[in-house]
């Protein structure tokens, strides 16, 4: 197929769109571009996720499940775990996982192994676009060589770009098709190309010259969060020394109606892209001979956090005259943030490490999260949510709030459970039962 002929059908938008990973990026990706009229596959190495795709049944909460049963019905959504079917799509779209290694590294092994997958199958005519965040340099340094192996040609017969992924899970305000798209080629046909597909799905294309451009305008824009995320979290343990309400000091502050975004502190940084990405531009200095101090310090005062809550946590205790050993403490919420059922990078499983290692007696409860989810870099025993009933919340010493959840009813929380953590500020509201709450 010809670059003319692409074009053509991305137009009459007749192209077919192949998105690797249906995760919190892949399935609203999928669901973006089927609402702007295309007919999608798509691919996961999961074969569990895929068989529940086909019986209509959505494992993330804001894709109904109505919604995927309807567009598997009628062809508009097609998943598979058979990646030699890449060659159906015109398109193929790359949003695979690019965590951390266990020195903080990044790990790129799945962007590897699915440019291998699709450099075996390959053909000309074919737009591939990485969405997956990673360093600059991943596309052309990493996923175009091992493209090379196909013997085709980039921007001739083959077409390459990056376009970073910007999902905010649980946002009602934005989804993918409202979020901004910026979109880098590996050459101005590539760039072309792919700013053409996305202009059909998203409500604007922000093109720039080259893939580093938009691959460092991502890690740009989770480091900028990091690094005010670390100020706040800082803040918060010095103004708690000196008895200042940081919370209060942040809503005053953002009175003012320029040069300043508020910014919130937290039990430490959750998500796939915030915690990580940071990492993967301090190891790029490092490789070029250079120190990102601002950012690494932001890294260090951020994963710090989830001691300090546990230490706050343990002096409450002691002012009633408990260890935290054999203390029975419920973690309220497990989701890295409010209202998803999204657990990845949540600072919640390591303070529920933390908290089995001092001894406590361990349980949790998160509405959107029913199961505790197996994680790669925890290990936690298997448990399910509790109901927050009043007898439950009685017969805790502690409740730790980690993720302000709005199905919560604090008001309940705080009467009858005789300590409770607050590390969102969710309990800002409640007048009765005061005394009960420590702000971490």
């Amino acid at each position: 197929m010809s670059k003319e002929l692409l074009e053509q059908r991305i137009r009459d938008r007749v192209a077919r769109v192949g998105v690797i990973g249906l995760g919190y990026v892949g399935l609203p990706l999928i669901k973006a571009f089927i609402e702007a009229g295309f007919k999608t596959i798509g691919f996961d190495v999961d074969q569990t996720k895929v068989d529940r795709l086909l019986a209509g049944r959505s494992y993330i909460e804001h894709i109904p499940s109505e919604w995927i049963a309807e567009c598997v019905a009628r062809g508009s959504f097609v998943p598979t775990a058979d990646m030699r079917r890449l060659p159906e799509a015109d398109a193929v779209l790359i949003c695979v996982p690019t965590p951390l290694n266990d020195s903080r590294d990044p790990d790129l092994q799945f962007i590897v192994a699915t440019a291998e997958s699709i450099a075996s199958t390959l053909r000309r005519g074919q737009l591939v676009v990485l969405e997956s965040t990673t360093y600059p340099g991943t596309t052309r340094d990493v996923v175009l060589p091992i493209l090379a192996r196909s013997g085709l040609r980039v921007g001739e017969d083959y077409f390459l770009a990056f376009s970073p992924e910007r999902e905010d899970p649980g946002n009602p305000k934005f989804s993918a098709r409202n979020i901004p798209k910026v979109v880098g080629g590996m050459d101005p046909v590539s760039g072309r190309l792919a700013s053409l597909l996305y202009e059909a799905a998203v409500v604007r294309v922000v093109p720039v010259s080259n893939c580093e451009v938009a691959e460092a305008c991502k890690i740009l824009e989770n480091t900028y969060r990091s690094v005010n995320i670390a100020m706040v979290n800082e803040l918060k343990m010095l103004f708690d020394r000196l008895g200042i309400d940081i919370w209060e000091v942040i809503e005053a502050a953002k009175t003012k109606p320029f040069g300043f975004q508020p910014f919130y502190p937290g039990p430490g940084l959750g998500g796939h892209c915030i915690p990580i990405d940071p990492f993967y531009l301090s190891w790029l200095a490092r490789k070029h001979g250079l120190t990102t101090r601002f950012i690494e310090l932001a890294g260090e005062i951020n994963t710090a956090m989830p001691e300090y809550v546990i230490r706050r946590l343990i002096d409450a205790l002691n002012e009633e005259g408990k260890p935290l050993r054999g203390s029975k403490v419920c973690v309220l919420g497990v989701a890295y943030k409010k209202d998803v059922d999204d657990p990845r990078e949540s600072p919640s499983f390591v303070l529920m490490e933390l908290l089995l290692a001092g001894g406590a007696v361990l349980s949790y409860s998160d509405p959107h999260v029913p199961q505790l989810p197996a994680m790669r870099r925890h290990r936690l025993p298997a448990m399910k949510s509790q109901a927050l009933t009043p007898e439950f919340l009685a017969s805790l010493d502690c409740a730790l709030i980690a993720t302000d959840h709005t199905a919560f009813d604090y008001e309940a929380i705080v009467r009858y459970a005789p300590l409770v953590i607050d590390t969102r500020n969710a309990t800002r509201n409640i007048v009765a039962g005061r005394a009960r709450i420590c702000k971490a």
